[in-house]
C-alpha cells in the first residue's frame, strides 16, 4: 500500500506526486474533490500544485493527472500546495496512515468573523491530507466514524502545535479499506479500528507539522 512519488513538469515547474495503486479495490470514504463520497475505487492520488492555484476545475486537473500514469477505473483525487515528497507515514496495531501536512492557513471550524463561501473555496488546494488504510471491512458507518475520528485527532495534534486552530478551509481525508469480510460496525476512538487510527492520525499531523514549521521558519 505504499505509494509511489513521481514528478511531472507543470506550468514550467516540476512538481512531485503520490499514487497508490491498489492491489485490488477498495472500499472507501473520502471528501476529496475527486471520487469523494462512498465507493469502491482502485487508486488515490495526491498531487502538489503550485502557491496560489487558479484552476477552476479541479477534478478534471485531477483526471487529466491520472490518466497521464494510467490509473484506471474510480480513483480519489486529492490535492495541495504542501511538498508531497515530506509525507509522513505511521503505522499503528494494523492501521497504515499517510499525511502530508501544512499549516500555513489555519481556521477555526466556527468563526463568527469569517465570510468564505464554499464557491470561494472549491479550487482551493488542501493543506492537511491524510489518506488511511485498515485491514478489515468498515461498514458505513463505521468509515464515516473513521473520518470523524482522524480530523478530532488532527485537531488535537494541531492544538498541541501552539495553533488555536481546528486545521484549514481545505483539509481532505480518505479512508480504505478491503470490500469483503465481516465488517467493523465502530470506527470511534475507542474502537477497535478507530483508536490506532486516532494514534497514527496525530503522530503524523504532529510530526508533519513540525516538519513543515521547520522548513517554513515558522
Amino acid at each position: 500500500m505504499d505509494p509511489q512519488l513521481l514528478l511531472r513538469t507543470e506550468e514550467g515547474l516540476d512538481l512531485p506526486y503520490l499514487v497508490w495503486r491498489f492491489p485490488a479495490p477498495c472500499r472507501v470514504v473520502s471528501s476529496a474533490i475527486l471520487g469523494g463520497g462512498l465507493g469502491t475505487r482502485r487508486w488515490i492520488l495526491n498531487a502538489q500544485v503550485k502557491a496560489g492555484y487558479g484552476r477552476l476545475d479541479p477534478a478534471e486537473h485531477l483526471t487529466e493527472l491520472a490518466t497521464a500514469v494510467d490509473l484506471a477505473g474510480p480513483g480519489v483525487g486529492l490535492l495541495t500546495a504542501v511538498d508531497v515528497a515530506e509525507v509522513v507515514a505511521e503505522s499503528d496495531d494494523g492501521i497504515r496512515l499517510w499525511a502530508t501536512v501544512g499549516l500555513g492557513a489555519p481556521i477555526q471550524a466556527y468563526d463568527p468573523a469569517a465570510g468564505l463561501t464554499e464557491t470561494s473555496t472549491a479550487a482551493r488546494p488542501g493543506t492537511v491530507n491524510v489518506v488511511a488504510w485498515a485491514p478489515r471491512l468498515l461498514g458505513d458507518a463505521a468509515l464515516v466514524n473513521a473520518v470523524a475520528t482522524i480530523t478530532e485527532a488532527k485537531t488535537q495534534a494541531i492544538r498541541d502545535l501552539g495553533l488555536a486552530a481546528t486545521g484549514t478551509a481545505t483539509d481532505a481525508v480518505c479512508v480504505l479499506c478491503p470490500t469483503d469480510g465481516a465488517p467493523a460496525a465502530y470506527g470511534g476512538p475507542r474502537s477497535r479500528w478507530g483508536e490506532p487510527l486516532a494514534r497514527a492520525a496525530y503522530r503524523a499531523v504532529l510530526a508533519g507539522g513540525r516538519s513543515w514549521a521547520e522548513r517554513s521558519g515558522g
